[in-house]
């Protein structure tokens, strides 16, 4: 019973290590998570105000997803956002590594459909059908912008003078708040977006 108690213990202590060094390193990142809020607000009006790029592109991809999901359960469905957005945010962090273009162009690239599909669904449906949204953005948001932050993060070792030890030091924590931060984070938005699209649908 003592043995179980202690290594109940030392876990707990383990996992608030963990996920202190997660803060401490986020908010050593903190600069690089406002530039990708800023890249994906200035593509999210430029979506919103001027959607005349790629509408064609947009339309059939949009289309392909419908068809793709309208006849799976919930299950189905959660893991299917689950996957889609797990894939996103892990490419836009790790490929992040080529001086961050890639988290930049996935920034813009988000922002903009984000903003063009927005302002489609506003005249269609109104201001309210965002706010049925919203509750898997809180979540969905974040874990974007904290993994595409990273991805432009690692990218950034190049411009340090002790480049490997800044590329280790960057991959160690970036691999941590992926699992412990961001997993979670798209796990609770992919069951709530899962849920809206099953009792809207």
């Amino acid at each position: 019973m003592r043995i179980r108690m202690k290594r109940k213990k030392k876990r707990q202590q383990q996992e608030k290590g963990s996920y202190g060094k997660c803060w401490e390193y986020l908010k050593e990142s903190r600069i690089y998570f406002l530039i990708v809020v800023l890249l994906f607000l200035a593509s999210f009006i430029v979506g919103c105000a001027f959607p005349v790029f790629f509408n064609e592109a947009i339309e059939e991809f949009m289309r392909n997803v419908l068809s793709e999901t309208e006849t799976m359960n919930f299950l189905q469905l959660f893991l299917f956002i689950l996957q889609n957005n797990l894939s996103t945010a892990f490419t836009g962090m790790v490929f992040g590594l080529v001086l961050g273009v890639f988290p930049i162009l996935i920034s813009l690239l988000n922002g903009y459909v984000l903003g063009y599909v927005s302002g489609e669904v506003v005249m269609i449906a109104g201001l309210s059908s965002l706010l049925r949204l919203l509750p898997h953005g809180i979540f969905e948001l974040p874990a974007l912008i904290i993994s595409l932050g990273l991805g432009i993060k690692l990218g950034s070792f190049i411009f340090v003078k002790n480049k490997k030890r800044q590329l280790v030091h960057d991959l160690k924590n970036s691999f941590r708040i992926f699992l412990l931060v961001i997993i979670p984070l798209l796990f609770v938005a992919a069951l709530i977006e899962a849920g809206l699209i099953m009792m809207l649908g």
